[in-house]
């Protein structure tokens, strides 16, 4: 099989569905890997939601994650942004006895004041003055956040700045938001990190997944350089990028 025929099997291969936040179809087939993180997500939202009675998913994809972090408090609720996702996400979560909603705007929450005593974020915007509103004083704000120079690398290839409101995004300005917003942050880290792509066809798959990195991406469109990607890989074996990646756990004050 030639380059050519190569290239062009690996980007018509791409064409798989996606839904939710599942990305095991790249990376549980090794063809999208990453460094490890100093910290685990999950290991420490477990213990939270142990001690916790009312807690709030945002951002939770398809909840392919929450459906895992057992067990649940007494009452669980999930918002999604992703209008694909919501279907998904109720599907999966609801019949475990979890509430799912849409969310439109981070600033209005469809939730009382004071309702929840632990919001967990994973990759998810939001405003800190609205997730103090819904947490009860001494609740716990735990989140972990993609920053704003995530895999800057595939933007420079594809000659598309990052999307400007979030450049700057990370972690000195995560807590100094929340501290204006009656927080107490008590852990804090960030960290950047290797993620390679072992194929251009994975790399493919993963912009046609989260459309924000590349806005307007079609793989006929950036044809021309995802070939010299393809080429890179083809030299070296991979196309790495750097992944930006950061997490703040905050305590409620009265």
């Amino acid at each position: 099989m030639t380059k050519d025929t190569q290239f062009q099997w690996w980007i018509e291969q791409s064409n798989q569905p996606f839904s939710g936040w599942d990305f095991s179809y790249i990376s549980g087939t090794g063809r999208m890997d990453s460094d490890c993180l100093d910290w685990s997500y999950s290991s420490m939202a477990i213990p939270l939601m142990q001690g916790a009675q009312s807690m709030l998913d945002m951002g939770t994809g398809g909840g392919e994650l929450l459906s895992r972090l057992r067990p649940w408090p007494k009452s669980v609720c999930a918002t999604e942004g992703y209008p694909p996702n919501l279907p998904v996400a109720k599907e999966r979560l609801e019949p475990l006895g979890a509430a799912v909603l849409p969310v439109e705007d981070d600033e209005q929450l469809p939730f009382a004041t004071g309702q929840f005593d632990l919001v967990l974020n994973k990759h998810e915007s939001y405003s800190p003055r609205e997730v103090r509103r819904v947490l009860a004083d001494g609740g716990i704000f735990f989140t972990q956040q993609a920053g704003g120079s995530d895999c800057f690398e595939i933007n420079e290839r594809f000659g598309v700045p990052l999307i400007e409101e979030f450049a700057e995004w990370k972690l000195d300005i995560a807590v100094r938001e929340v501290q204006e917003h009656r927080f107490k942050v008590v852990k804090q880290a960030e960290q950047f990190l290797s993620q390679r792509f072992y194929d251009v066809g994975a790399l493919v798959y993963y912009l046609k997944a989260i459309p924000w990195q590349i806005p307007d991406f079609e793989a006929e469109k950036y044809r021309e350089e995802l070939y010299g990607i393809h080429q890179l890989i083809e030299q070296q074996g991979y196309f790495e990028v750097t992944q930006h990646r950061f997490y703040l756990l905050a305590t409620a004050l009265s």
